[in-house]
């Protein structure tokens, strides 16, 4: 494998549009989202028609009060100055079970009532409480089985991607893919073992992680982190930036995984070459990362394919899925991706999908763009995944041109 590298800044790189007004909007939703969690449940199980006796409403909706206040309370001291990950666990784990709990409310609260009327089955009363208690035990089998989805080692996930100008002698390459398996409060530092012990299985000539190892610095998480270090790969391991890195001391980040002997692709690429034949493996940081104040620290695509032949095919790991427009206008064959979680716990992705163009899997974008967006190996914030399973990918690399028999 040779290499190249360039991270100076170009004045003509293209910026990021500017907000819209909808995302603008967005900014409010941090004050009315925890209202709207906590008081729509209450209303529904408690107080649209059930006349449950005095006390039970009572304590119910100091149950519901208690968790609206305590919630932002526990996020703020977790994941605020303070950094307290015992404080950081409650308050995800509120928000998790809250957004469940919110989810099933409006639609079992709407539909389920609505079949019940229809149905002609009992009375006013007896609907509304059936409604409640259709709502507290979808809740608790979906808090279960979420949180045993998100603490388990992925499913690798083995897809074949076709690249028109990828040649012969690259055919089968096996890229394997992690992302998005933030580290955090809660321990995970043998699951992190684990991981690396399945991406080990897969024989993989390239392993790339495409940024958000963790939520916290580099020195707190380290030991989650240091498993990294025993993955194998024949050719590479790569490593970008993603936007949560920029939360938390990136350049540690990135110099840690270089101690683990991953190669951050910041702003450069490498040429793997195998069978006379090249492919371009690039990198970039995350789009957040100017805005970081960072010195240094930007995506800067032009920087990062700076060299190299542009008859290759080119292979780019990017955080998130929105960077494709540049990719496809520069021509870059595949992008690999995570950031979405694939939306982690249903409904999120509706949300996701106002920011990114894709949320999982392989997409087309431009003339001849691939995207391959990960659903992402860990869990952010709530240690949850409803209908978003995580994945290990193996991505193998398919050329259309057949090897000429000597």
């Amino acid at each position: 494998m040779t290499e190249t590298s360039s991270t100076r800044s170009a004045d003509s790189e293209a910026q990021a549009p500017g907000p819209s007004r909808l995302r603008r909007l967005m900014r409010f939703i941090p004050l009315i989202a925890p209202v709207l969690l906590w008081a729509v449940p209450c209303w529904v199980l408690l107080h649209a028609g059930q006349h449950w006796p005095l006390p039970v409403a009572v304590v119910g909706t100091v149950l519901f009060v208690l968790g609206l206040v305590g919630m932002p309370l526990a996020m703020t001291r977790g994941h605020g100055r303070r950094q307290q990950d015992r404080a950081a666990i409650i308050g995800d784990t509120l928000l998790g079970a809250s957004w469940i709990l919110f989810t099933w409310s409006v639609l079992l609260g709407l539909l389920l009532r609505l079949a019940l009327t229809v149905a002609g089955v009992g009375g006013s009363q007896d609907r509304a409480r059936i409604v409640t208690w259709a709502v507290l035990g979808v809740t608790a089998v979906l808090l279960v089985w979420g949180y045993a989805e998100a603490r388990r080692v992925p499913r690798v996930r083995r897809i074949d991607v076709r690249l028109p100008r990828l040649g012969a002698g690259l055919d089968g390459l096996r890229v394997a893919l992690i992302t998005d398996t933030h580290y955090g409060p809660l321990d995970r530092a043998r699951w992190s073992a684990r991981v690396c012990e399945t991406v080990n299985t897969l024989e993989a000539d390239l392993v790339c992680h495409t940024g958000d190892i963790a939520d916290g610095t580099a020195e707190r998480r380290r030991a989650q982190a240091v498993p990294l270090g025993t993955v194998r790969a024949t050719r590479a391991r790569v490593y970008v930036t993603g936007n949560h890195e920029y939360y938390s001391e990136a350049q540690g980040w990135v110099d840690l995984m270089d101690e683990l002997g991953w190669e951050p692709l910041r702003n450069r690429h490498l040429l793997l070459e195998r069978g006379g034949d090249t492919l371009v493996v690039a990198g970039v940081d995350d789009v957040t990362a100017e805005s970081s104040g960072l010195a240094g620290h930007r995506a800067h695509l032009a920087g990062a394919l700076d060299g190299a032949d542009p008859d290759l095919p080119v292979l780019l790991l990017a955080h998130q899925p929105k960077f494709v427009d540049r990719a496809a206008a520069a021509g870059v064959d595949l992008q690999l991706s995570g950031h979405t979680h694939g939306g982690q716990i249903w409904p999120f992705h509706h949300l996701v999908g106002i920011d990114q163009p894709a949320l999982a899997g392989l997409s087309h974008h431009g003339a001849r763009t691939l995207l391959y967006t990960s659903r992402g190996t860990g869990f952010w914030g709530p240690p949850f995944r409803v209908f978003a399973p995580s994945e290990i990918t193996l991505l193998v690399l398919r050329s259309p041109h057949l090897a000429t028999a000597p």
